[in-house]
């Protein structure tokens, strides 16, 4: 062996090719996270959720003055005739009450909608909901009889009639 030969390569050490490629896919793999939970449509129930959120306490003390009488409460779709019916007990509808209807789908709030509440003297008032998409909806209906203020709700699911 001659002494002034360099000696032979042993080979490339493939680890900082792995390192740096490792951390190449794992940035790009977080860049591409991000952007897409960026773009993810993010609908609250309510544009003001939050404001309603601070005035809850008033919601549960409806809701608590209701409960001696929401078995008498009765809401219920009717596909064939494509309306909700929503009757109060005859002895609140006689004193009438004044209040909204609010339906809102908890998947969209665009197709959120709100009534006046016009209980008949059946104690019934019937909604036509021809238009609304099928699906779930909540119904929250909130009177107020001699100042006293009431609220109910009840999720439904809206169909189209067979045959349509």
């Amino acid at each position: 062996m001659n002494p002034s030969t360099p000696p032979a390569p042993a080979g490339r050490n493939p680890w900082p090719i792995a390192i740096v490629s490792y951390f190449i896919i794992f940035i790009a793999f977080i860049a591409w996270f991000i952007t897409f939970a960026m773009r993810q449509k993010m609908d609250l129930v309510r544009d003001d959720y939050y404001d309603q959120e601070i005035r809850f306490q008033q919601q549960i003390d409806r809701v608590q003055r209701t409960q001696s009488i929401s078995t008498q409460i009765n809401i219920a779709s009717d596909p064939a005739n494509q309306s909700i019916s929503i009757g109060l007990p005859l002895e609140q509808a006689a004193r009438s009450p004044s209040g909204t209807v609010l339906l809102y789908r908890p998947s969209d709030a665009s197709l959120d909608r709100q009534f006046a509440l016009q209980i008949g003297a059946d104690g019934v008032q019937r909604l036509d909901v021809h238009a609304f998409s099928p699906g779930l909806w909540k119904v929250r209906v909130q009177w107020t009889i001699n100042g006293q203020d009431y609220s109910f709700d009840k999720n439904i699911v809206l169909k189209r009639p067979a045959g349509a």
